[in-house]
């Protein structure tokens, strides 16, 4: 198939795109091409920015695509985008949307792709939520050929998943472990949570390409595994080897304390108990599992980071943001208790 990504290498899309090539697809790859040396196989490369829609136009030509997937469309105005420049020139458009969008807070911990669309805390999950009402008017209305996926956490080797991290990333977290530093967790920790590895999410998303039975659905692509905020942790700790210093703060306390905008990506998110039924997946990609497990992906991950310095990136304001916060938390607790 001739296949069209929009950016291409990403946390999630980097593994599709190796996938996808090593199947043996002809993958266009349109984006600046500042990520695209990891690659090889059948790829034509379109550099341009897909902001620029005149360039893109130019760029695209008269190519016509047996699918196009936008990895980078935040927006209805991004999609709006999109359609002038594919309606006509592709059989699939998939649109990556966020299990984000889900309502919270959740009338239900056990969600599937019929789990109502409302997110009143985070604009990014608000924007994905318009973004797919707006494909899917499309489709209704006009035929134009749909899907919709929403990835849960999804994570790569390059950057260990947790509940609340800095502007550079996890490393920092990381940091703190391995200097017997206390590290917060928000809330109680024992709210489930769903991980999912870029190499499983991949194969889900294949199985998705040039399916006739996706047109015009919303397929989550998560793993079957859900564990507490507290085994993350003591996971991550474990694969560093060293003891588990934790502090349980609350999420809305977390948000309130600023200059950090956890209001989102936690109450909006992670501080939700989610666990997904990926049954329309499996019906839709018959044979598709989710291989890695939790303790094996984070220890892997560990290990990629630990041993390529450009993933460690050190953040002196986070850290000291979390003295912060740990030092007013247990100065609290002492002048109540007192």
């Amino acid at each position: 198939m001739k296949i069209l990504f929009i950016g291409g290498t990403g946390t999630i899309s980097m593994a599709i795109s190796k996938l996808l090539l090593s199947e043996g697809h002809t993958l266009y790859l349109l984006n600046r091409g500042n990520h695209n040396s990891g690659l090889s196989g059948d790829i034509v490369e379109i550099k341009v920015d897909i902001k620029d829609e005149s360039a893109a136009k130019e760029a695209i030509g008269d190519l016509q695509f047996d699918v196009v997937a936008d990895f980078i469309a935040f927006s209805p105005v991004d999609l709006e985008r999109d359609y002038r420049l594919f309606k006509g020139r592709t059989k699939q458009f998939i649109y990556i949307s966020s299990a984000s969008a889900y309502q919270k807070p959740l009338a239900h911990y056990y969600i599937n792709e019929s789990t109502p669309l409302a997110n009143p805390y985070w604009e990014y999950s608000r924007n994905k939520i318009a973004g797919e009402e707006y494909l899917m008017k499309l489709y209704r209305e006009e035929g134009f050929p749909i899907t919709i996926v929403r990835p849960s956490h999804t994570y790569d080797e390059r950057s260990v998943p947790l509940g609340m991290h800095g502007a550079n990333g996890s490393y920092s977290v990381l940091k703190r472990m391995i200097e017997g530093k206390t590290v917060i967790i928000h809330g109680d920790g024992t709210s489930l949570w769903t991980l999912t590895h870029n190499s499983d999410f991949a194969k889900g998303f294949a199985g998705l390409v040039g399916n006739i039975h996706a047109i015009g659905e919303a397929v989550q692509i998560t793993s079957d595994e859900s564990v507490t905020w507290n085994q993350i942790y003591q996971i991550i700790a474990d694969a560093l080897g060293v003891e588990l210093h934790a502090i349980h703060v609350s999420s809305e306390f977390l948000d309130a304390c600023g200059p950090y905008d956890f209001a989102g990506s936690l109450l909006g998110d992670k501080a939700n108990t989610v666990v997904f039924d990926n049954s329309k997946l499996k019906r839709l990609v018959p044979g598709f599992t989710a291989k890695v497990r939790v303790d094996q992906g984070i220890r892997d991950t560990i290990a990629y980071v630990l041993s390529h310095p450009e993933c460690q990136k050190e953040d002196p304001d986070f850290d000291a943001w979390c003295d912060k916060v740990i030092n007013g938390v247990e100065a609290m607790i002492k002048e109540i208790k007192s």
